[in-house]
C-alpha cells in the first residue's frame, strides 16, 4: 500500500551517519543555521523567543524537540513549516531557504483541524485538490493513505462520527497523502487519552520501521519525555529565556522499544536531569543563582496542585523525595506538566529539585501537614517573599488611600517587559495565588484589586 502514497517508488530509509561519519549535504533534509526569532514589545525593545538555533536532520531520522512550555518549540516548528519567519539566520530545506509553506513539508497539528462538513475521504483529499491533482489520482492516493493509517471502511464518515484517535489518524493521512519528504508533528498525541495515544504512536513507529511511509525524516514537538525516547533517534532538549538548544541526546535503541528496559529508563532519567538543571532554586535557598524578577513569566498553576504535590511527596512510597520519572507515572502527568508544577513549587520554597529528584523542604512538609487556615498563611508568607509581583501589588494597595487599583495599572507595567499574552497569563497566575493566600482581593467584573472584600 506504500506505493499508493509514494507513487512508483517506495522510500528506502537511510540510517543516520555516526559522529565519525559526517552526513553529506545530499542527505541533509533540514538545516537550521543560527536561527533567531524576536517579537516586538510595546516598549519597542525586542523579545527574543529563539536564540542561535543550529541543527541538522538527515534522511532516516526522527528528531524530537523537547522542553518546557515557553521555550519556543512550537515557534521553531512553525518556522520550519514556513508559517513564521526567522528574524535572522536561515532555515534550509534541501539546501533552500524556507520563506513560506513549502512543497515537500507537511504538518500534523495538536488539534485535529478537520473540516467538519467533509467526509474522511474529502478531508484527506483536500490537500491534493488544492494542488490541482486530477480527481482519479487524488482519490486513489487518498484511499491509499486512509488504508495505510487504518481507517479503511470509514471513507464516507464525517468527523463527528469518529473518536479522537480516529480523527487524528485522518490528520496523519491528510499529511501523508501529499508525499512529504519531511513530516512535522506538533504534539500530535497530547489531545488523546493515554491508551489511544499509545496505540497511535506504536502504529506510526511500525509504519516508519517497516518503510511503508514516503517520508524521509520526521521532526516532532513534545512535552512527553517517554514519548520522545520511545519514538526518536535524537532528542534536542530546549531551554527558555530565550529559547535555545541546551542538549542533544542520541537514542541508540532499536525499534520496537521496551519502556521498562534499563537502557530506556536510563535515557529517560538523564533527560529529566538535563531538563531540570535550568530550574532556579527557591529565592533565599543556598543553591539559588537568581531571584524571580518583577516581570518574570509565570505559569498559572493552582495552589491546590502545589499543595497536592507536597502531600504526594510526603506519603509512601516517596517519604519526602521522588525521582521525577516515578512521580510523573504516579501523578499521570507528562514531563511538561510536572515540571511546571515543580518549578512553581520550588520557586515558593516548598521543594528543591536536584539531579532529577524532587525533595521536600521543611516548609514543604509543613504545608503538606497543615490544615486549610495554616496552609493559606504559609502560602501567603512564601508568596510575598518569592514572587515580587505579588508583593508589589500588595504594596501598591497598601500605599493607595482607597486601597484599590485597576488591573490595567499592573498589566501596563508587565507589558513593558512581556508580550501581551504572557503579561495577561502572568497577572492571572498571580491573581489566583494572591486570592488564595488572602493577601489581596480581586473583583473580576470591575477588574479591580483591593485589600478588602470586592465591592
Amino acid at each position: 500500500m506504500a506505493s499508493d502514497i509514494c507513487g512508483s517508488t517506495e522510500m528506502s530509509a537511510t540510517v543516520p551517519a555516526s559522529d565519525s561519519e559526517p552526513v553529506g549535504p545530499e542527505k541533509v533534509v533540514l538545516q537550521a543555521q543560527h536561527v533567531t526569532r524576536e517579537f516586538p514589545r510595546p516598549s519597542g525593545e525586542p523579545q527574543v523567543v529563539l536564540d542561535d538555533i543550529d541543527f541538522a536532520i538527515a534522511e532516516g531520522e526522527i528528531v524530537g524537540l523537547l522542553g518546557r512550555s515557553g521555550c519556543g518549540k512550537s515557534t521553531l516548528l512553525r518556522i520550519v513549516a514556513g508559517l513564521v519567519s526567522a528574524t535572522s539566520g536561515a532555515m534550509l530545506f534541501r539546501g533552500r531557504a524556507i520563506q513560506e509553506p513549502t512543497k515537500g513539508i507537511a504538518m500534523v497539528f495538536q488539534t485535529f483541524a478537520l473540516f467538519p462538513w467533509l467526509t474522511v475521504l474529502q478531508n484527506v483529499q483536500a490537500g491534493l485538490d488544492a494542488q490541482q491533482v486530477p480527481e482519479p489520482e487524488a482519490r486513489r492516493r487518498a484511499l491509499g493513505a486512509i488504508d495505510l493509517i487504518g481507517l479503511n471502511g470509514f471513507e464516507d464518515a464525517y468527523p463527528r462520527e469518529l473518536s479522537g484517535g480516529m480523527r487524528q489518524r485522518v490528520g496523519f493521512a491528510r499529511a501523508l497523502v501529499v508525499d512529504p519528504e519531511l513530516l512535522l508533528m506538533d504534539e500530535p498525541f497530547s489531545a488523546l487519552d493515554v491508551l489511544t495515544a499509545e496505540t497511535l504512536r506504536s502504529d506510526l513507529v511500525d509504519l516508519w520501521s517497516e518503510r511503508k511511509l514516503a517520508i524521509h525524516a520526521i521532526l516532532m514537538v513534545t512535552h512527553n519525555i517517554e514519548e520522545a525516547v520511545f519514538m526518536c533517534d535524537r532528542i534536542l532538549v530546549m531551554s527558555s529565556n530565550p529559547g535555545h538548544i541546551s542538549a542533544e541526546i542520541a537514542v541508540p535503541l532499536p525499534h520496537p522499544r521496551d519502556r521498562l528496559a534499563p537502557a530506556f529508563r536510563q535515557i529517560v532519567d538523564d533527560i529529566y536531569s538535563r531538563m531540570t538543571a535550568g530550574i532556579a532554586p527557591a529565592h533565599g535557598s543556598k543553591h539559588a543563582e537568581s531571584a524571580v524578577s518583577l516581570s518574570t513569566w509565570l505559569p498559572a498553576i493552582s495552589p491546590t496542585r502545589i499543595a497536592g504535590l507536597t502531600e504526594t511527596l510526603e506519603t509512601s512510597p516517596f517519604s519526602g523525595s521522588a525521582d521525577l520519572s516515578a512521580l510523573s507515572a504516579r501523578l499521570r502527568l507528562n514531563a511538561g506538566g510536572l515540571l511546571r508544577v515543580a518549578e512553581v513549587t520550588q520557586m515558593l520554597g516548598f521543594v528543591e529539585l536536584r539531579d532529577g529528584t524532587l525533595h521536600l523542604t521543611a516548609a514543604g512538609r509543613a504545608l503538606a501537614a497543615a490544615g486549610i487556615g495554616r496552609r493559606n498563611r504559609l502560602f501567603a508568607e512564601h508568596l510575598l517573599r518569592a514572587v515580587p509581583l505579588a508583593a508589589y501589588i500588595r504594596r501598591v494597595l497598601e500605599d493607595r488611600p482607597g486601597h484599590q487599583a485597576p488591573r490595567s495599572r499592573f498589566l501596563a507595567e508587565l507589558e513593558d517587559h512581556l508580550d501581551p499574552h504572557d503579561a495577561e497569563h502572568t497577572l492571572t497566575a498571580v491573581i489566583g495565588w494572591g486570592r488564595y493566600a488572602d493577601i489581596f482581593s480581586y473583583d473580576h467584573k470591575h477588574r479591580l484589586f483591593s485589600l478588602g472584600k470586592p465591592p
